[in-house]
């Protein structure tokens, strides 16, 4: 006999998966098998991927190209240990893909892009998409190529039709949002010059921000990204001109360089940000932080003031970019990484605001130059919209490094 509370969490459970099946569809994964004779190819050799959605009514010609995260391997060690997973390894990776969010194609949940061409780009890498070594170690046999496949993807979809394409955006989540930035404007060049091209970081503002030890953690960690993959000619050079290519994995000290217009979308208190860069392990090893990054609930009030002074230093690096027509931001303040791919914090009734629009709101007004968008909110714990997604280590691993 079933008591009244889990005949309660049943019902729940059942409508959640209704629910689901409602604002999700899949899609099968495409290999591009032709980059393989161009050098184009993941950490262990194998062919990159996508998942493609193809287009319809109105959308035929729009593409929305989104880019997935996952971190990234600064050495030969930790870039060996993606090279056996679904982040180093198209044959690792799962054959289809649920898209939700701003890849749903139902108009109630995606009004502005529901109709869209859209691809997920798969991360195979472990350099958002910069890395070219021809060399190849045949002690570890890693093969160092994100450039070369991030060009070899766009050809693909290029012949696909994105050839035609009357709009497109190139975006991503995390190290994708990274790439987003970082490829902006060679995404811009690679389409057709009539094309209108915007891009859109989602959780991809990294900031060079020192670790509760006082350590340069990040910084040191991205100059070692950058010098195992040879990352340093396919960073902008609008950047590289005046700074070291380690600073140039930054989006602070590139993003102003960016002639494409360019929206960037992050939680002040990015959940991936505070426990990578502001509290790692190598910062932290007596794991005070363990509970209150798990949950900000939990954080002492001394957490809660450092993380406000990390707060203020995002801003501060955003600030730095200077004004801009035609760049966007949509800065909130939760507790959260990653806020477009799930329908939820996408397009809901519940949905985080800002100024009174939902992300969907804010990104499609932008796009289409109905309204700018350029605003930030109050510092936690003022928005109550939040929805505060923590994502744990195996859904954005960084190959056990923090």
């Amino acid at each position: 006999m079933v008591d009244k509370r889990s005949e309660r969490l049943l019902q729940t459970l059942v409508f959640v998966l209704i629910m689901l099946r409602i604002e999700c569809y899949n899609v099968d994964i495409t290999y591009v098998k032709s980059a393989v004779a161009k050098g184009a190819v993941c950490l262990d050799g194998s062919p990159p991927a996508y998942h493609f959605s193809a287009g319809f009514g109105a959308g035929i010609n729009n593409w929305l190209i989104q880019i997935e995260g996952g971190a990234w391997c600064n050495n030969a060690t930790t870039c060996l240990a993606r090279k056996s997973t679904r982040l180093g390894s198209s044959t690792k990776m799962v054959k289809t893909l649920s898209f939700s969010g701003m890849l749903s194609n139902k108009a109630q949940f995606n009004p502005d892009f529901y109709d869209w061409n859209k691809v997920k780009v798969r991360y195979c890498d472990g350099s958002s998409f910069t890395g070219d070594i021809e060399a190849v170690n045949p002690a570890t046999k890693l093969y160092y190529r994100g450039a070369r496949v991030f060009l070899a993807i766009i050809e693909d979809l290029l012949e696909k039709g994105m050839k035609y394409a009357k709009n497109a955006i190139l975006s991503g989540c995390s190290a994708g949002g990274l790439t987003s930035i970082l490829h902006c404007d060679r995404f811009r060049a690679l389409v057709p010059a009539s094309t209108k091209v915007k891009c859109f970081s989602d959780a991809g503002y990294f900031i060079n921000a020192k670790d509760v030890s006082g350590a340069e953690h990040i910084k040191d960690f991205y100059s070692q990204v950058v010098e195992t993959h040879g990352s340093a000619k396919n960073l902008p050079g609008s950047c590289t001109s005046r700074l070291s290519p380690g600073l140039c994995f930054f989006p602070q000290y590139v993003a102003q360089g960016i002639q494409t217009p360019l929206f960037i979308m992050n939680a002040a208190y990015d959940s991936w940000q505070i426990k990578n860069i502001l509290a790692p392990g190598v910062a932290d090893p007596h794991g005070l932080w363990h509970n209150c990054k798990l949950d900000i609930l939990k954080c002492s009030s001394a957490q809660l003031q450092t993380m406000q002074g990390y707060h203020t230093e995002f801003l501060s690096s955003l600030t730095g970019l200077g004004p801009s027509s035609t760049r966007g931001y949509y800065i909130n303040s939760c507790y959260a990484h990653c806020q477009t791919e799930t329908q939820e914090t996408w397009l809901r009734s519940d949905s985080p605001r800002l100024n009174g629009k939902t992300i969907a709101q804010a990104i499609g007004d932008w796009y289409y130059d109905r309204s700018p968008f350029q605003h930030t909110d109050c510092p936690y714990p003022c928005d109550k919209t939040c929805h505060n997604r923590v994502f744990e280590p195996q859904d954005y691993p960084s190959a056990g490094i923090y």
